[in-house]
């Protein structure tokens, strides 16, 4: 976030932090949402990089289409094992993966905290760590 627009948001009363302080998460937790996120977003962009359908994928992987949506929002009801067996059907290798989950050099953690979802998938993974928001609000 631009440092002006955090001033302004602060300015106007808004608390500004991260989504580890928004959802109350342990470091393993953290780490954990991470990990399924990266490997939620890398299954979405193989898929459209191949030009496939979820429908597609769905038949390939022998699962339901809403099923791989839900995968590809990393919805807490779809495990790592699915999301790592659908990227090897696809034809990722152990070295992507790798990849993928591994964290790079020199990335502060800001950077990937930022990187996770907003929106519906957010919510999901407050409601997968909280059972709802945990009373907490997006309101000032």
């Amino acid at each position: 976030m631009k440092k002006t627009k955090r001033t302004r948001l602060e300015a106007a009363g808004w608390k500004v932090g991260t989504v580890r302080q928004f959802l109350g998460l342990s470091a393993e937790e953290e780490a954990f949402l991470e990990l399924k996120l990266a490997l939620a977003r890398s299954l979405r962009d193989r898929r459209e990089r191949k030009g496939l359908t979820q429908a597609q994928l769905a038949e390939l992987i022998e699962s339901s289409q809403s099923r791989v949506a839900k995968m590809e929002a990393g919805d807490r009801t779809v495990s790592l094992d699915l999301l790592v067996r659908s990227l090897l059907a696809m034809g990722a290798t152990k070295r992507e993966l790798a990849r993928i989950i591994a964290p790079r050099r020199g990335w502060p953690l800001s950077w990937r905290a930022q990187r996770l979802p907003r929106g519906r998938a957010a919510a999901s993974a407050a409601r997968h760590y909280h059972g709802s928001t945990g009373g907490r609000s997006c309101a000032r």
